[in-house]
């Protein structure tokens, strides 16, 4: 009855969290990292105002813990979703803690592709475009798989830290009931079903990745 009443709703809410937020967070990232790699002094089209206006933004977004963040960007979540608390308001905090480390972790991809192939498709006349899309994407995919799976776990860990302030989910049933109820059982059980929900995640990235590279 405990597992029905409460366990399930709450791992439903953690699981739409993180999977809208990761949507969110990774298309942002996608969009951030290509204008990095774009713009870098050593990229396809250099640009230093404009690679040092977003390599700033990124920066200071991470800088921020997220408990911190979701507080100080209330208005900003209430103006979007007209509330701050509940599941769907979480999404936008998460978003906005999550977007950065995607951006950063897709750019690093990006960044590792040989420069020998991006110079033999130079030679072939290939435009920044078709350099981004056909050669350094698809050369970076299995990497880039894999930290869209560490921002997954990522935001995990970030959407039971939202259950402290009203974010709902598994991290709200262990501060409700483990916490305030002191009820050892129930924090026992979150912090099982965390472990299992971020191995099942791990596990699926890393046959993703397996056969990206095979």
């Amino acid at each position: 009855m405990m597992i029905e009443k409460v366990f399930l709703p709450a791992l439903l809410e953690t699981i739409y969290m993180v999977s809208t937020s990761t949507l969110f967070s990774v298309l942002i990232g996608f969009i951030t990292a290509f204008i990095l790699v774009v713009t870098a002094s050593d990229g396809l089209r250099p640009n230093k105002a404009v690679f040092g206006a977003f390599d700033l933004a990124v920066n200071v977004l991470r800088s921020f813990p997220f408990i911190i963040l979701m507080i100080a960007i209330f208005p900003v979540t209430r103006a979007l979703v007209g509330t701050t608390i509940g599941t769907t308001a979480s999404v936008v905090p998460l978003t906005i803690a999550a977007a950065p480390f995607a951006a950063r972790v897709i750019e690093s991809a990006l960044k590792e592709v040989d420069a020998g192939v991006i110079e033999a498709a130079k030679s072939f006349g290939a435009t920044t475009r078709q350099i981004l899309f056909r050669i350094m994407l698809v050369e970076a995919l299995p990497a880039i798989a894999m930290g869209v799976i560490l921002t997954v776990i990522t935001l995990v860990g970030y959407s039971a830290m939202a259950g402290a302030i009203g974010g709902g989910g598994l991290g709200d049933v262990a501060i409700k009931y483990g916490y305030y109820r002191f009820q050892t059982d129930i924090m026992i059980y979150t912090v099982v079903i965390l472990i299992v929900f971020v191995q099942l995640v791990q596990s699926f990235g890393n046959a993703i990745y397996k056969k990206l590279i095979g």
